[in-house]
């Protein structure tokens, strides 16, 4: 069975919502990051960096919480086409290298935040997701990021309805309520 390293208050929140939307079993094995399980040889054998998320399947290990989405979708996803795929690798890679730097980090936020949010909101303007009628690995990346901005940031989007509908609809499903919404 997969295995799935985190912490308290990780990305392997993150991870844990797009398992449980597909119906993959896993095992959590939540590290005790204050008392330093994260560093114990064990740990460092599956991450070298000692960070978390990190999964075990079978005899592969991957971290990084955007390779392992991109590796769980490829193994359990839906996508058929390498366009399709490319599209949802473009969408998680958005959401780790531009929408969470460019949100988290308050030297640039005031900047990018309209130009991100904006966009977000063209992208939405005909669908219900990011690639369409359906929710996809994209938004479980994305969406993730978004959901954070206000719990973490106080940042809001009333400014641009169709990105709060979007939250809105991503938040109330039920793996999110059992996986990030209970930040664990």
């Amino acid at each position: 069975m997969l295995k799935l390293y985190g912490g308290a208050r990780s990305r392997a929140s993150i991870v844990k919502w797009y398992l449980e939307e597909q119906g993959i079993p896993y095992e959590y094995v939540l590290l005790d990051m204050q008392a330093g399980e994260h560093r114990e040889p064990a740990y460092l054998a599956i991450n070298p960096m000692g960070k978390v998320p990190a999964i075990v399947d079978g005899d592969f290990t991957l971290w990084e919480s955007g390779a392992i989405l991109l590796y769980l979708d490829e193994k359990y996803g839906a996508a058929a086409s390498i366009e399709e795929r490319s599209r949802r690798a473009q969408w998680v890679l958005f959401a780790n290298a531009t929408l969470g730097p460019g949100i988290f980090i308050e030297s640039s936020r005031e900047r990018e935040f309209p130009k991100l949010i904006g966009g977000l909101s063209e992208c939405l303007a005909q669908q219900l997701y990011l690639l369409g009628d359906t929710l996809t690995v994209a938004d479980i990346a994305v969406g993730s990021m978004l959901a954070y901005m206000p719990l973490m940031l106080g940042l809001n989007f009333k400014e641009y309805p169709i990105v709060e509908s979007y939250v809105q609809r991503i938040t109330e499903r039920p793996a999110f309520q059992n996986t990030i919404a209970q930040r664990g």
